[in-house]
């Protein structure tokens, strides 16, 4: 199973930040398939690769910690595909959603920490 994982502080109280996180993700080609504010689970549509590829997208918001200005959460996109490359496609999604996250110009990284 891959599993690749990172966590960011961003700029945002934590009332704002779960539906920021969802346009990213759908931004993404991901399909939000569950939301309870605090986490997100999204999946990769099926059709662009085989089933073991398909890529699980989960966001955990940190409720407790967050302040007025800032917000912790943690991203971890994994598969059921052996990593047997470095390169592979669940490290491909994790890519492209982190830098999506990162990219996103609705809130400021105050600290990325790398999974």
């Amino acid at each position: 199973m891959a599993r690749y994982t990172s966590s960011y502080i961003v700029s945002l109280p934590f009332a704002k930040i779960g539906e920021l996180v969802v346009e990213v993700l759908t931004s993404c080609p991901l399909e939000i398939t569950y939301n309870t504010g605090d986490y997100i689970m999204a999946k990769e549509k099926p059709g662009q690769v085989t089933f073991s590829k398909l890529v699980s997208v989960e966001i955990l918001i940190e409720r407790t910690t967050s302040t007025p200005k800032e917000t912790k959460f943690t991203l971890v996109v994994n598969n059921t595909e052996l990593p047997l490359q470095v390169d592979n496609h669940c490290y491909q999604m994790f890519q492209l959603v982190s830098q999506a996250l990162v990219g996103c110009r609705n809130w400021q990284i105050i600290e990325p920490v790398a999974g």
